[in-house]
């Protein structure tokens, strides 16, 4: 298949290339390694719009991030994405936290962020009662807010996709060659070419840029663990409360997500790629750190602990260029926190170096840059009960926890990209997400995969290929 352009990933990063592209008459490609978009990094991270101040001044990362959280909340509206401009808070824990806080400060100055203010500890404490009592100071960033990551990379592949450009799931890259006006990818599903490659391969990205013989950058994956508290701690705290930042990373936080409950992490931990496992050493550090900055937490009431692997890489800014020896190769690689705060700007910024290669950009006449989402319990009992007139599954609720209907979940198995998974119908309309993680609603939606899909039972994931839920007897008798 022929594109003028092929995106490589479709986490947030990719999925926002794609968005930006798709507006332009122009043959977009996107390839992804697995079987749904928000996969990788994209599902498992802090979920924080982060306002800018962390960032040194003068870097790519200082100015996306501050530019991609001012842009986040019109896009997350034009898209129907979860999103909240809470602010956050730096606390201040000790003398050498009160000159970190005030460098933050200045730095956070230099790099634009709005709203910036430093605070005693008794005004902190007015804000977040629940801090600790020994919090001498802070940093309030106003600017700051929390979003639902994985909805916001399907929303903007959704939408590219609506508008013309082709997504191809279960399609890890595995050689590049350079041919004639452009590259050749070649895949399990088969070769494409493309006058231009955007590289937004995440943890992979320094492979993919090995292919073409590009070793200017080394991928440090670096795994994050997490705690996920019930909605009952949800309102612990109101804002984003972090610890100062130390050359490890930002440190353990404490944040209400957009879905109501309480986010607490992460550590950070050299890993390889795909190891998203939990550890009790992980899990104990980061209850302890925790713990420092808001001592109230009960963690009795944790219902997940997961992981990501943040794409670090061996520069210190994100790495947003022109392959310096792969000629039209572009690489929108190392994209570290705040890698997703960047992310709306991230997009606009490799359509210019795009455009400076000599990629034609003429706008289409006709583009749909909306999104919207029904919500059933967010609807009011008259448009409840509309639906319900007009189709009855509306009106069956299979995941009691979130209130999630089987009329939403159909509705997400006929969209642009469809889930292929139980975790797939998970991450788009919430079934699974609450106390019970999935026990009762799991097998149901199982079911309904199968009977909207045309598969049978045992063909149905869990996630990701091979996470079979249920197996069955092959024609010859052995187990499958």
């Amino acid at each position: 298949m022929d594109y003028d352009v092929i995106i490589i990933g479709c986490g947030v990063i990719g999925a926002d290339c794609a968005y930006e592209l798709a507006k332009y008459a122009l043959r977009v490609g996107i390839l992804e390694a697995s079987n749904d978009v928000a996969n990788g990094t994209t599902k498992a991270n802090s979920a924080i719009v982060h306002a800018g101040y962390d960032p040194l001044p003068g870097t790519k990362m200082a100015r996306l991030n501050v530019r991609g959280s001012a842009m986040m909340g019109e896009l997350c509206r034009k898209l129907d994405v979860p999103y909240r401009n809470n602010g956050s808070l730096v606390v201040s824990l000790s003398e050498e936290d009160d000159e970190t806080l005030r460098e933050l400060y200045a730095r956070g100055a230099a790099n634009g962020v709005p709203g910036l203010r430093l605070l005693t500890g008794d005004e902190a404490l007015a804000l977040e009662p629940n801090l600790s009592p020994g919090v001498r100071g802070a940093l309030l960033a106003p600017s700051a807010g929390i979003v639902n990551p994985w909805e916001l990379c399907l929303a903007l592949a959704e939408t590219a996709v609506r508008n013309g450009a082709e997504l191809h799931l279960s399609a890890p890259v595995t050689a590049i060659g350079r041919i004639e006006n452009g590259w050749m990818l070649c895949t399990p599903k088969g070769r494409f070419t493309a006058r231009y490659v955007v590289n937004a391969a995440g943890t992979r990205a320094d492979q993919i840029a090995g292919m073409v013989g590009d070793r200017s950058f080394a991928i440090k994956p670096t795994k994050g663990e997490y705690y996920l508290l019930d909605k009952s701690e949800g309102s612990r705290v109101d804002r984003v409360i972090f610890q100062c930042p130390s050359k490890a990373g930002k440190g353990v936080l404490v944040t209400p997500t957009v879905h109501g409950n309480l986010l607490v992490g992460p550590d950070a931990t050299p890993t390889e790629p795909e190891n998203t496992a939990n550890t009790a050493a992980g899990m104990a550090f980061v209850k302890a750190s925790a713990q420092r900055s808001v001592p109230g937490i009960n963690f009795r009431d944790n219902i997940r602990n997961f992981a990501g692997v943040r794409a670090n890489s061996d520069h210190e800014d994100f790495i947003i260029e022109e392959s310096a020896v792969a000629p039209g190769f572009f690489h929108a690689a190392g994209i570290r926190s705040p890698g997703l705060s960047a992310a709306p700007a991230i997009g606009p910024e490799v359509l210019d170096l795009l455009r400076q290669a000599g990629l034609e950009l003429n706008a289409k006449a006709e583009y749909t840059d909306s999104r919207r989402r029904i919500r059933f319990h967010e609807l009011s009992e008259e448009e409840k009960n509309e639906m319900i007139r007009k189709d009855p599954r509306w009106g069956r609720v299979i995941c009691r926890c979130e209130t999630v209907t089987e009329g939403e979940i159909v509705e997400a198995l006929h969209t642009p990209i469809p889930p292929v998974s139980v975790n797939g119908v998970k991450r788009r309309v919430g079934a699974g997400m609450g106390r019970c993680q999935g026990g009762f609603c799991g097998p149901r939606v199982q079911e309904i995969i199968a009977r909207e899909l045309g598969l049978d039972p045992t063909e149905v994931l869990m996630d990701w290929e091979g996470t079979w839920v249920l197996c069955g007897e092959t024609k010859g008798g052995a187990k499958a």
